[in-house]
């Protein structure tokens, strides 16, 4: 498979039965989904996924399911979040070994290091894999910034090669991308700055709404990237309520009441994490529900030519 940091990348959830064991009847139905839809590449265990709460044997479960269900057509993508540089290590190798194509790396949890530190860190699990390699960052809710005098560094490894910017400050896409083109992919990680992100330049999306709504996720994308700002515009609109569920603490909780609504999901999730409780759970059932009352038609996203010569008339 040619590995491409470009698209729409699901970081989708982990499904949990009601014993807390990995659901992977209903995991299986959400991978088939984003499949159907056209995803470009699946993100198995970032923080949507739940990985503070999965073990080591979990996550080597839930990349071989993937690689089973996906069956080559696009690529798996594991997550690396792990407290110590020597553990962090070893789960690469084990992603590896296990069939993932690609790694998206955090940066040290709960310590919150330097510069140096962050760069260090990298590095070494860099140097562990041949995998391609997706820096998240994130300061916003990892208090770690990754700077471009920082991924100046990075990028002495031939196998960094993206970033999933989740930074918040849009700006920050161009500085990339004109410091390093081609050299340093970078993908949106913010769901309701994702369709600006993608008409300014962005190579792809690390989405969360896609979860439950694979579909919508995907059309923006194409969309937008063929030059239809105005029809990705009118889906991205209805869509940004349900989009400002993903920049919350309780994103998951959030992301998974939809994956109910939309009949790809449950709403187990791994303690101490537990479901939404009184006027919040009431707050984002509507969001929802008023969401699906006005879900739009898409268009042929598939065939973008048809959609040129309807907009041409």
């Amino acid at each position: 498979m040619q590995f491409e940091w470009k698209g729409v990348m699901p970081a989708v959830t982990t499904k949990f039965t009601d014993n807390d064991t990995l659901d992977l009847k209903m995991f299986g139905k959400n991978i088939n989904a984003q499949i159907d839809a056209g995803v470009h590449g699946i993100v198995l265990g970032g923080s949507l996924g739940e990985a503070s709460t999965l073990t080591s044997d979990e996550k080597v479960e839930l990349i071989k399911e993937t690689v089973g269900l996906v069956d080559k057509k696009i690529p798996v993508v594991m997550t690396i979040a792990e407290q110590a540089t020597h553990i962090a290590i070893a789960e690469a190798r084990k992603a590896q070994k296990n069939g993932a194509d690609a790694l998206m790396i955090l940066p040290p949890m709960r310590y919150k290091s330097t510069d140096h530190e962050t760069v260090e860190y990298f590095k070494e699990i860099a140097k562990s894999t041949d995998l391609p390699i997706m820096i998240y960052n994130n300061p916003v809710d990892y208090k770690i910034e990754v700077t471009a005098d920082m991924f100046e560094e990075l990028l002495k490894l031939d196998n960094i090669q993206a970033v999933k910017e989740s930074t918040r400050d849009i700006i920050n896409i161009g500085r990339l991308q004109n410091r390093f083109g081609d050299r340093l992919k970078v993908l949106t990680g913010v769901d309701p700055l994702a369709l600006e992100s993608l008409l300014i330049g962005a190579d792809g999306w690390v989405a969360g709404l896609v979860c439950a709504f694979p579909a919508e996720t995907v059309a923006i994308y194409e969309l937008a990237k063929a030059g239809y700002a105005k029809e990705a515009t009118a889906i991205y609109r209805w869509f940004l309520p349900l989009l400002e569920l993903d920049i919350s603490p309780q994103l998951v909780q959030n992301i998974k009441l939809a994956e109910v609504a939309t009949g790809i999901g449950t709403e187990n999730v791994r303690k101490p994490r537990l479901n939404l409780q009184g006027e919040e759970r009431k707050r984002v059932l509507k969001i929802i529900e008023n969401s699906l009352k006005t879900r739009p038609t898409l268009p042929d996203y598939g065939n973008l030519e048809l959609i040129g010569r309807a907009v041409s008339v």
